[in-house]
């Protein structure tokens, strides 16, 4: 991966609470995956930064290396790698997602 790409990816990480990458915009994923954890995170009413990773090659496949994760998309909040859709899922569903932004002070909507 080149500098420039960890570069931006870093600052993606660093700049942003909540930051995902992903195919596609919030507004218009460009994959199911990605649709569905961004979906996860406005039901939460989460502040987040979508990045679209098709917009650029090698963020696309440096992402990837960054987190020596495979797959998109990728969750981070607070610098911290949670995962991509699965993971966010199951931890949606069982509350843990929730838990992990109280303990980061992360804004988001409880479940009422």
């Amino acid at each position: 991966m080149d500098q420039q790409t960890n570069k931006l990816i870093k600052n993606e990480i660093e700049n942003n609470d909540v930051c995902l990458f992903m195919k596609g915009t919030p507004d218009a994923p460009q994959c199911g995956f990605s649709m569905a954890t961004s979906n996860i995170l406005k039901v939460l009413e989460v502040n987040f930064k979508g990045v679209n990773v098709l917009e650029n090659q090698n963020l696309r496949e440096g992402i990837k290396v960054f987190s020596d994760w495979p797959t998109i998309p990728q969750l981070y909040v607070k610098n911290e790698f949670i995962g991509g859709c699965d993971i966010v899922k199951e931890m949606y569903e069982s509350g843990e997602l929730t838990k992990l932004f109280e303990s980061k002070n992360i804004n988001f909507k409880a479940k009422s």
